[in-house]
């Protein structure tokens, strides 16, 4: 007789029975970890409320600075206040690595600081403190970022007048940048985000979006995936009191923010970021080839040391003080260079498996959700790995989301490569309902990367030079511009519908953003003209852009009043779908419409249209009557107890709602 398992993880995948041994050796890591934390730091609460006693902290009118630096013989606080005097501030140091000062001179708001440190070689080195809450650059005098004292009068602080919005039940997603949300060809500030962006992303019916780039990163073509100065926001876009403002005006619309979060590696940078902290190899990283990402060129947290525990952990909570996370884990230590997954469970347990990073998301999941319940966590993982998704104490990594990385790169594949009579619909609805059971995911039709140069927006795919001379309603309907139209709407409608527990839409591709986004570089003459998301196309009326935009507005109330992601019940057949309270009904044929189709529904009684991509008010030919009704039959058809008929145009697809 086999002992029962005590995880339900397995319980759930008796596939996962093999591997239930390396399951329970991360859990026992896992609570080894908890127990040392509330043995050695008085519970999670104060261990990740590192920000209240590392880096600068200002009680009346003294001033405290602590900074870990464990190889460092001597250190001082050096900047503006005491003009760079390396020997006027010296810091004491503690038997943690720990040095710390308190001093009563004034240290005045946005004075550029460091630290200044001694080696046990004699050498000195000069670093912006690891807890720095901003930077800024001057270009004039040098590449490299310096670290300010950000301490605003009362009068300069924001102050959150808006609560948190509930936990959304279902989640609509905007991803943004916003550095590149102007159309101007320039870096857009928070407030111009929060004063014209805002305001779209509402009207849209997003509940919940997402900001990338937000911690602060040097390179500005790295969207963020190489960060500095992890408690500081992008001084680009503008100051910590600007974003907080942001925040809270997202909060008073109801929108849910998110932010991402990258801890799986980090930008190499010396002299403005964590690499070689204290002169050595491995203050924040592990030493040696572990500790480096070559295809990234970046370095990589060692997540087995106390203090780098400390520094990540609260981090997070930091942010979410205002924020939600999604952010993108380290799994595995080959780094995904030169392996692919075939989806075997052997390829995501054993010693390819970074346990020591897995176990960092375990405790990070696992205390976030604790301490705040109410938080939303997002994985950015290619590679399908199991129970990612699951509770820890069902034996999961904790996430509540991961995105559903296959489904844009489907559809990617699919215009490059091949022509609409070639579209295979078993594959198209396989890698749509390929996921976990019980592991939601978001579903998204255009990732970020695919915008970028190098490749091309979805629209552009579609559509390509066309979008130049025939998106406007005084230039002909061609051909192509009726097609791209037609499947930029029906890619989204299906992946809404059918790809996931959220949705994600990356910033332009709701009104089909042309072209691709391009940043700043040599090869382009550092210009900033193509790194822009055009808002002024839909707002044009004369311009076609404005119909996309509108189905994509539709498509969120559709949600908004029907529940549609988080409906559990899903049913598939000839690529027509119930889920929730609606029956999907999609004709990707090129040329071919069908008279009386026939759907079956176990649903009698009579529908009408709740949403049609073919429907003029969103440049459609309007085959349908928006106004018709469709009656059940009592006659079993595909396994169903029912069935109606109904007119399905060619590239087009309906929704109806059932009375």
């Amino acid at each position: 007789m086999t002992q029962e398992t005590q995880l339900q993880v397995v319980r759930d995948d008796p596939y996962l029975k093999p591997f239930e041994g390396a399951l329970e050796h991360r859990q026992d890591l896992f609570n080894k970890w908890l127990k040392t934390i509330e043995a050695s730091e008085g519970g999670i609460d104060r261990f990740t409320r590192g920000f209240e006693t590392l880096g600068f902290t200002v009680k009346g009118d003294s001033i405290t600075y602590r900074e870990w630096a464990p190889n460092a013989q001597e250190a001082s606080l050096i900047g503006d206040f005491n003009n760079w005097d390396r020997t006027s501030h010296p810091m004491k140091k503690n038997a943690f690595g720990v040095f710390e000062i308190t001093t009563k001179t004034a240290i005045p708001h946005k004075s550029k600081v460091k630290i200044s440190m001694i080696l046990p070689d004699g050498r000195r080195i000069e670093r912006i403190p690891a807890w720095i809450q901003y930077a800024t650059q001057d270009l004039s005098k040098s590449a490299a970022y310096d670290g300010v004292f950000w301490n605003p009068p009362t009068s300069g602080r924001y102050t959150f007048k808006h609560p948190q919005p509930a936990k959304p039940t279902t989640l609509r997603i905007y991803e943004s940048h916003v550095g590149i949300s102007s159309p101007e060809g320039r870096v857009a500030s928070y407030t111009e985000f929060r004063e014209k962006v805002l305001p779209r992303i509402s009207h849209l019916g997003y509940n919940t979006i997402q900001l990338m780039a937000v911690m602060e990163h040097p390179y500005y073509a790295s969207f963020g995936y190489q960060v500095t100065n992890f408690f500081a926001p992008s001084s680009r876009c503008g100051t910590p009191e600007e974003l907080k403002a942001l925040i809270d005006e997202a909060h008073r619309l109801g929108i849910t923010v998110l932010l991402d979060v990258v801890h799986s590696h980090v930008s190499k940078n010396v002299l403005d970021g964590l690499n070689e902290f204290d002169g050595t190899d491995h203050c924040y990283f592990h030493e040696g080839g572990r500790g480096r990402h070559d295809l990234w060129d970046s370095r990589l947290f060692n997540y087995g040391h106390h203090e780098v525990l400390r520094f990540l952990l609260s981090n997070l909570r930091y942010w979410l003080s205002g924020v939600q996370v999604r952010w993108i884990p380290m799994l595995y230590t080959h780094h995904g260079m030169g392996t692919g997954f075939s989806g075997g469970y052997n390829e995501y347990f054993g010693p390819q498996v970074d346990l020591e990073s897995v176990v960092y998301m375990m405790l990070a999941n696992y205390i976030m959700h604790k301490l705040h319940p109410h938080i939303v966590t997002i994985a950015e993982d290619v590679s399908g790995m199991p129970t990612l998704c699951r509770p820890v104490n069902e034996g999961g990594v904790g996430f509540d989301y991961r995105l559903a990385m296959a489904v844009p790169d489907m559809w990617i594949k699919l215009l490059k490569e091949k022509s609409d009579d070639q579209w295979d619909m078993g594959n198209i609805v396989h890698t749509l309902v390929n996921r976990r059971w019980k592991e939601p995911a978001i579903a998204y039709a255009e990732s970020h990367d695919q915008a970028l140069v190098g490749d091309k927006t979805l629209a552009f795919w579609l559509m390509d030079k066309e979008m130049y001379e025939y998106m406007s309603d005084l230039s002909p309907m061609t051909p192509i511009i009726d097609r791209g139209l037609a499947l930029h709407k029906m890619i989204r409608l299906i992946t809404f519908g059918l790809g996931g527990e959220g949705y994600l839409n990356f910033m332009g591709n709701e009104f089909g953003h042309p072209e691709w986004l391009d940043f700043p570089r040599e090869g382009n003459g550092s210009s900033f003209t193509t790194l822009v998301v055009q808002y002024n196309l839909p707002d044009d009326k004369l311009l076609r852009y404005k119909y996309l935009n509108e189905f994509d507005r539709a498509m969120q109330h559709l949600d908004e009043k029907y529940q549609i992601l988080n409906a559990e019940d899903q049913f598939v057949s000839r690529l027509c779908l119930k889920r929730g309270n609606l029956l999907w009904i999609f004709n990707f044929n090129p040329t071919e419409s069908f008279v009386d189709y026939r759907v079956g529904t176990n649903w009698a009684g009579s529908y009408k249209v709740a949403l049609n991509t073919d429907d003029k008010q969103f440049c459609g030919h309007g085959r349908v009557d928006p106004s018709g009704k469709y009656f059940s039959t009592p006659f079993g058809w595909n396994g169903r107890e029912n069935y109606i008929q109904v007119y399905l145009p060619s590239r087009s697809a309906l929704v109806l709602s059932h009375d």
